[in-house]
């Protein structure tokens, strides 16, 4: 065989190999993106090079993988989701307890699950394996919780959060998140169990009875006051259909 033709294998041979490095290397990369989603593009425009991101997202899912992460029997998922619904009752009356209460019941979740929840650098490395998509919004709540604790947050600020708080939450339990719908509706609070208003109407159970206008053969609703001790805020700006003598709603947050 001449100089020539091994030459030729040779070269033939890197080249097959590179090709083949560079259908292993691109298939990793998107694995990565696929698993870790925006938090992949946060951390390339961190480190500023796709080796060093693609580096650290592998040490974390090398990490992970040591862990005795685990799911929620069904009896957890339940009490949990219960707690969450009484943290969510608690924001008409007590906003910023009720993010506080939202922040440690995240926090429970997470270590019955088998997450380690010292040093909040690191929880976010583990919670980013299996829970990317939510990460945003893990890092959003406690960004608020941070100012709250100060007493910078408005009520808007909290609500935000809760919103944030129960995308993680129920990505945790293993629940399909609905944090872009509408958080606020119709408290059913104080009426009879099986009534509930009707939404959108300005009447039905829960809702005063219509009196008979001496002008107009249309019957119109007496204008509701705001009860002393109650504030304002927590009745819709407006009421649920046009006219003014529609009731105004209290509002309850509750997704």
């Amino acid at each position: 065989m001449s100089t020539g033709t091994i030459v030729i294998i040779i070269v033939a041979i890197i080249v097959v190999v590179a090709i083949i490095a560079g259908v292993v290397y691109d298939q990793r990369r998107r694995r990565l993106q696929q698993r870790f989603g925006p938090e992949y593009d946060r951390l390339v425009e961190e480190t500023g090079s796709r080796t060093k991101a693609e580096a650290e997202l592998a040490s974390r899912q090398r990490r992970v993988a040591g862990l005795d992460i685990r799911p929620l029997d069904p009896a957890a998922r339940a009490r949990y989701a219960e707690s969450w619904a009484a943290v969510q009752e608690q924001f008409v009356d007590s906003p910023q307890d009720a993010v506080m209460a939202a922040q440690r019941l995240v926090m429970t979740v997470m270590q019955e699950r088998g997450y380690p929840t010292e040093g909040g650098d690191q929880m976010v490395a583990d919670l980013s394996v299996d829970h990317a998509n939510v990460l945003d919004h893990y890092r959003a709540a406690y960004d608020i919780s941070q100012r709250a604790a100060d007493n910078q947050a408005s009520t808007e600020d909290l609500r935000q959060a809760m919103i944030h708080y129960r995308a993680l939450f129920q990505d945790l339990l293993g629940e399909t998140s609905t944090a872009t719908e509408t958080p606020v509706t119709e408290t059913t609070a104080g009426l009879p169990e099986g009534d509930t208003p009707a939404v959108g109407t300005g009447h039905g159970p829960g809702y005063p009875e219509p009196v008979a206008d001496a002008d107009n053969t249309t019957a119109a609703y007496p204008a509701e006051t705001v009860p002393d001790g109650v504030a304002a805020d927590e009745y819709d700006a407006e009421p649920a259909t046009t006219g003014s003598d529609v009731p105004r709603q209290r509002r309850s947050w509750r997704p």
